[in-house]
């Protein structure tokens, strides 16, 4: 249970011009060997994660994850989903119902609520008002093609902007308030 204020925060990885995915699905040019000297130096990753309470992702993203190797370790991860898939994680959840329950449920319990991704449940999340924030980690590289990170998004949503990081490997982390 938390005592502090929750909050659903949309994280995604992006290319420049915007692609979360090669039209391959593939994501092997998340790993840049980009050099800005100038760049904050990397964040402590390990201190960051165990200030999530519990990841929200795709089904898509869970089987993405299963196949580059498990990196959410027993942080509680709940799993959108119409299909009937599986699992041998107990710290693993499938969820196929309302959205504002879950949120609602999520918040109670964990506080900090990380959307690990896709597209589809960011796009969701923001139409229904239920994400607060929006985090992407901008990679230095043009893609062309793929998913767009927000491709099934089809509304006007005004933003605060919170904060802006360029880091020594040349990613840039943007953080936005979603306005409600």
């Amino acid at each position: 249970m938390t005592n502090g204020k929750s909050t659903v925060t949309i994280h995604m990885g992006a290319s420049l011009d915007g692609f979360i995915e090669k039209k391959d699905a593939s994501v092997d040019w998340f790993n840049t060997s980009d050099s800005y000297p100038d760049g904050a130096p990397d964040p402590d990753v390990e201190a960051f994660l165990k200030t999530i309470g519990c990841y929200l992702m795709g089904s898509k993203t869970y089987e993405l994850a299963l196949r580059l190797g498990w990196i959410y370790g027993d942080t509680p991860t709940i799993v959108l989903t119409r299909r009937d898939l599986t699992t041998d994680r107990k710290t693993v959840e499938f969820y196929n119902g309302d959205l504002d329950l879950l949120l609602g449920r999520l918040r109670e319990q964990y506080g900090s609520v990380w959307v690990a991704g896709g597209a589809q449940v960011a796009a969701e999340l923001i139409r229904l008002k239920l994400a607060d924030e929006i985090s992407i980690s901008i990679l230095p590289i043009l893609l062309g093609q793929g998913t767009r990170y927000f491709e099934y998004f089809q509304q006007e949503q005004h933003l605060h902007l919170k904060g802006a990081t360029a880091y020594r490997n040349g990613v840039v982390e943007v953080r936005y308030e979603i306005l409600k």
